[in-house]
Formats: structure tokens, C-alpha cells, sequence
């Protein structure tokens, strides 16, 4: 019997990477809930701030699109720049795009993952079933990777969470628990912006912390974008256009430059249309660092070290921490411990090579964990459109 590829996730990057597998002609499980931390994770209410342009998934035959879903839903096409996506449209198109392309989905988890001695991976999961594969796709996406920042652990002895001081943007689907509450959102960018919007409009009194860099602000309407410029599924500007399109060459950068570019190209911004809602409505503290945080009987306190030099206190009845997420194999704690020391990695995250595999023969890496070696475009869903075709021929043809 030939051995299959195994999946591991469901969201755009799992979905879109199987669906290229399975044209292949190769035999694929694929194992995770579909579209599932755009389902629990993110906010009620929540728009996406990617263009319709850039929220497809890739597919090896057309009739895949956004688009075609809205076609199919019998919802209006979004299709413009000035079309705005709501979540719950974007996970409908996931779960219609996996029911189309990859019907087989196994809705269980993926216990453990090992090299074998004689080649390929031995698999468990979490219904006791032990498997073979000849080669294993990891594209889990976000789960496990929020980050928390030193500075911000103070007040949150067991970690962050929803109920304690301390939480992570990624623990609220719900935010009008907070109403009638003081809240503190840390951050800049648009899930931080966007949590803080929809936390005022349910009656929360919140006030967004930025630090450092991360100075509120937001991006120009489609209609104001430079028109010289070459445009790119994140605007009009050549290093966006370079990065989105030819994400080839970006492996060959020093390393330093990588990660670099990783956090600050498509840094923190707000979407244009979340303006309005903002200003008026959130307060804005930008300060130089958080220094500490505290959490005497329970209610949250940052010390924030302003630009003058002063300290200020801020407190609030919760804190979120809407700070990202950082790729840590350490994290990946399905890979085998073993499997987990034999990659080789930098800063944390897996050193790729062509058709994103790693340094483990047969075990592959794709959406955020390969960002540092293919660029930020590998942190969107427009990233499916580069990374899925390339690594499926590369699969295919070292393990078909």
C-alpha cells in the first residue's frame, strides 16, 4: 500500500496545500477542524482587512475563488478594493473551498509525529490510531503561537487568560463581556485596533497601549494609493510588489535581514475603513516601553514608561495583550522530541529550503512558520497563491 501524505491543519495554507497534493494524483490525509481559528479565535464582528483580491485560496483549477463562493452562496460578489470581507463570510468560503476540494477532511488531532527508522513518519492521533506517512505538511497556522510579552507576564502568573488579569486578543470570540468594564488592549496593529473598536461599540471604556515603533495609524483608502506605483495585494509600492510576487530570493538574505523584514514590512497598521471607528470612540496611550505589569487583588496595572522620561501607572479590569504570535518549534509540541532537536532552525523558526522543506527530508513547513525564510507575504492567505503549487511539485517529486 502506498504510504500517504499527511496534513496537519485546516485552515487556508492546509486546505489550499492538499487540494494541490490531491491534483497530484498523490494519496493525502489531511487532519484538523476546517477554518478553526478563524472560528473560535477571532472576534464577533471582525472584518478582515486583506482585499478581496488577496483572501483567496489557491487552487490547482479554477472556480475556486472568493468570488466563486459568493456566486455559489448567493451573497454579493466581493470583488473590489473597497469591498470589505465579514469573518463569517471568509470561514464560510474555507469550509465551502475544503467541501469542494478536499472532501476527505479527518476532523482529529494529531497527537505526536516521529521519523521512522526505515524512512517516512509514524503519526499518532487522538482516536489511538498509529499510521504511516511518507511525508508530513505541517500547516497548523496560529494555534499555540501567541505571543506574550516578557514585560506583560508580570500580572499573568499561570499565562494568559480569559478570565484572569492577563489575556491574548486570540482568547476572545466574545468581547461584549467586557461591557460596563475598563479595558487595556496593548498594541498598534489591526487586531489590537480592531478588538478595541468592537470592544467600545459593545460598552467597554478601553484605552490601546502602543510601544515603541507601533504608533497608531492607519493606511490610505484604496482611492488615495499612489497610482506610479506597481500594486501588490497590500498596495502600490515596490517592495510590497517584490515581496508578494518573487518570495523565491528571500531565503538567500542574512538572517538578520530576514527577521527584520518579517516584523516590520506590513507592520502595524490599521485598516482604512476602521478609522472612523476609532478615533473619538478609543483613547490612545503611546508610550516609549511597558515597563512591568501587576496584578494586586486581581485588577491589572501597567507601568508605562512615557517619552519624557516620566513613569505612569495604567490600570484597567483586564488587560489583552493583542501582540502577535512567534514561531517557536519549541511549541510545536506534536513533533517528536527528538524529530523537534534534528531541525534545524533559526530564532526559533524552521530553516527552509527549496519547495519548503525542511531540513528533515520529507517534513515541510508552510503559512507563518515559513515566513522566516519566504517573507512576510507567508503571514496572509495570498501566500497560498506562491507557497502551495511549489511545495506539492516539490513533494511530489521526491516522495510521489
Amino acid at each position: 500500500m502506498i504510504q500517504p501524505v499527511a496534513v496537519i491543519g485546516a485552515g487556508p495554507f492546509g486546505l489550499s496545500t492538499a487540494a494541490h497534493l490531491r491534483a497530484r494524483g498523490l494519496p493525502v490525509r489531511v487532519f484538523g477542524e476546517p477554518m478553526i481559528s478563524w472560528r473560535d479565535h477571532m472576534p464577533a464582528g471582525m472584518l478582515l482587512k486583506s482585499t478581496p483580491a488577496a483572501s483567496s485560496f489557491d487552487a490547482p483549477q479554477p472556480g475556486h475563488t472568493l468570488a466563486d463562493y459568493c456566486t455559489a452562496a448567493g451573497i454579493p460578489r466581493l470583488v473590489t478594493d473597497e469591498d470589505i470581507i465579514p469573518v463569517e463570510t471568509f470561514i464560510g468560503y474555507g469550509e465551502w473551498f475544503q467541501q469542494k476540494l478536499v472532501p476527505r477532511l479527518e476532523r482529529v488531532r494529531v497527537v505526536s509525529v516521529d521519523r521512522r527508522p526505515g524512512g517516512g513518519f509514524e503519526l499518532k492521533l487522538d482516536s489511538g490510531e498509529l499510521f504511516t506517512a511518507r511525508a508530513v505538511v505541517v500547516a497548523t497556522g496560529l494555534s499555540g503561537l501567541a505571543h506574550l510579552p516578557p514585560e506583560l507576564a508580570g500580572a499573568a502568573a499561570d499565562g494568559p487568560t480569559p478570565t484572569g488579569p492577563v489575556s491574548h486578543s486570540s482568547q476572545h470570540h466574545d468581547l461584549s463581556r467586557f461591557k460596563g468594564r475598563e479595558l487595556i488592549v496593548v498594541g498598534a496593529g489591526q487586531s489590537a485596533l480592531e478588538t478595541a473598536v468592537l470592544a467600545a461599540e459593545a460598552g467597554a471604556d478601553v484605552r490601546v497601549v502602543s510601544r515603541g515603533r507601533g504608533r497608531v495609524a492607519f493606511g490610505a483608502p484604496p482611492w488615495q494609493q499612489p497610482k506610479l506605483r506597481p500594486e501588490s495585494p497590500f498596495g502600490r509600492a515596490w517592495s510590497l510588489w517584490a515581496l508578494s510576487y518573487y518570495p523565491q530570493p528571500y531565503r538567500r538574505l542574512p538572517e538578520g535581514a530576514r527577521h527584520y523584514l518579517v516584523r516590520r514590512v506590513l507592520g502595524p497598521l490599521g485598516a482604512w475603513w476602521l478609522r472612523d471607528r476609532f478615533e473619538g470612540k478609543v483613547r490612545v496611550s503611546e508610550v516609549d516601553r511597558i515597563v512591568r505589569a501587576d496584578a494586586g487583588a486581581g485588577r491589572p496595572a501597567i507601568t508605562v514608561l512615557a517619552s519624557g522620561g516620566e513613569t505612569r501607572e495604567l490600570a484597567a479590569d483586564h488587560v489583552i495583550a493583542a501582540t502577535g504570535y512567534r514561531v517557536d518549534i519549541a511549541a510545536m509540541d506534536f513533533l517528536a522530541p527528538e524529530l523537534r532537536t534534528r531541525l534545524a532552525v533559526s530564532r526559533g523558526t524552521p530553516k527552509l529550503g527549496a519547495g519548503y522543506v525542511s531540513s528533515v527530508p520529507g517534513l515541510y513547513f508552510t503559512g507563518l512558520p515559513a515566513a522566516s525564510s519566504y517573507g512576510p507575504v507567508m503571514r496572509f492567505v495570498c501566500g497560498t497563491e506562491f507557497a502551495s503549487p511549489r511545495l506539492a511539485r516539490h513533494l511530489a517529486a521526491a516522495h510521489g
